[in-house]
């Protein structure tokens, strides 16, 4: 008896081990749900980059399907993103919006200085609280 329990619990606990392995391989991580799916975008007032004594919030979004674009000029990914942005801004098929996360404003306009402003208008999020609102993990995200 004692020889089969020897036996059989490395064994189990092994199959366990493997069932979970084989799950978690199974799972796409580039998945990030939301909790944002079906449900109404949150609301924001944020100072404008190129203008902080304009104010940028939802309503300047609703009324007509927009795109918002959340990009910062410290993140690699974005620089390699942009020309999308800047071809999918001058065909005129949707308004983009930006929302700068977590960046300087002095960096963040010398960014887009060098490589172009596809946006309409863009909100100046430094601590990120909108961000989080809206369910961003990491940058760039749309």
């Amino acid at each position: 008896m004692k020889i089969k329990l020897r036996v059989l619990l490395p064994l189990a606990v092994f199959s366990v081990m493997v069932a979970f392995f084989a799950v978690g391989l199974a799972l796409n991580p580039r998945l990030v749900p939301s909790p944002l799916i079906e449900k109404p975008a949150p609301d924001f007032q944020l100072p404008e980059l190129h203008d902080p004594e304009r104010i940028i919030g939802l309503t300047d979004l609703k009324g007509r399907v927009s795109l918002l674009n959340v990009f910062a000029s410290w993140c690699v990914a974005c620089r390699q993103e942009h020309p999308l942005l800047m071809g999918l801004s001058a065909s005129g098929a949707i308004p983009i919006y930006g929302l700068n996360y977590k960046d300087e404003r002095s960096d963040a306009i010398a960014w887009l200085d060098e490589l172009g402003n596809p946006y309409r208008a863009i909100g100046a999020d430094r601590d990120g609280r909108v961000g989080i609102d809206w369910g961003v993990y990491g940058v760039p995200e749309t």
